[in-house]
């Protein structure tokens, strides 16, 4: 078994599934990790398994997961696609990921006809440096991806950037749903919940995750990625965010809840 680091593979291997009986998907990708399988590896493999079954016409407009159980990065996991509907200009899917005979995610996702027409946007992007002259900075775990940290709005309450830059390094070509795939994969991965003010918990793995796409994303440009923490208590941390691309416009938007340990 390799390393992460030493796998050779890109974000584009992350993303290969192979179809082994209709609506049934395999990724193959496996290595050695020291934690659990990520999150974000599952939620982008899951979302590829339901957009191969919809018509190309279709874009992603929206998925909702929960994480049921830990991964392992070191077997396949296997992605059951339902085709719950197909109506006039909205497809329904459902897809579990599964290892080991076990459900380890499961995701409800929708996609729609693009209309063109108007577009409007409320929310500007924040002001951050560009990413153009900021050192680069690690992500760590994503296969082909480079990020840049700007100035953090909560670098007083937390270690972890809940700002950053970030784009992949391999090209992911024209498919929009590749594109999608590998904004799901980024935005499972810092987080925007902050530790508790007397230290006694950290966010730990998260629980639940939903992304919504806007408008169409090119990972290969940089975006921006922006956390705000939103809600703690109970074990449990929520926060919310918002995605631009490099020129301003918001084309995903994430909440996410997280467990405290």
């Amino acid at each position: 078994m390799i390393g992460w680091s030493e796998s050779g593979a890109d974000l584009l291997d992350v993303l290969a599934l192979e179809p082994i009986e209709q609506n049934l998907y395999r990724a193959n990708l496996v290595f050695a990790q020291e934690h659990a399988l990520y999150g974000g590896q599952v939620a982008a493999q899951a979302l590829r398994a339901a957009g191969l079954t919809v018509d190309p016409e279709r874009h992603v407009h929206s998925l909702h997961g929960y994480f049921l159980r830990k991964g392992d990065s070191q077997i396949p996991t296997v992605y059951q696609v339902f085709r719950d509907r197909d109506g006039r200009s909205f497809s329904a899917r459902r897809v579990v990921a599964i290892q080991r005979g076990a459900v380890i995610f499961n995701m409800s996702a929708s996609f729609h006809v693009r209309q063109d027409g108007w577009a409007s946007q409320t929310e500007p992007m924040p002001a951050a440096e560009p990413p153009v002259g900021l050192p680069a900075s690690d992500l760590h775990r994503l296969f082909s991806m480079e990020g840049r940290i700007p100035t953090q709005p909560f670098a007083d309450r937390t270690p972890l950037p809940t700002r950053f830059w970030a784009r992949a390094t391999v090209p992911l070509g024209d498919d929009p749903l590749v594109h999608a795939c590998a904004l799901a994969y980024l935005s499972d991965i810092l987080t925007g919940v902050l530790p508790a003010e007397d230290g006694s918990a950290r966010p730990g793995p998260s629980l639940d995750h939903a992304v919504w796409f806007h408008g169409a994303v090119d990972l290969n440009d940089w975006t921006l990625s922006d956390y705000h923490p939103r809600v703690s208590g109970h074990g449990r941390g929520w926060y919310t965010g918002s995605i631009f691309n490099s020129g301003g416009t918001l084309v995903a938007s994430i909440a996410q809840e997280t467990l405290f340990r």
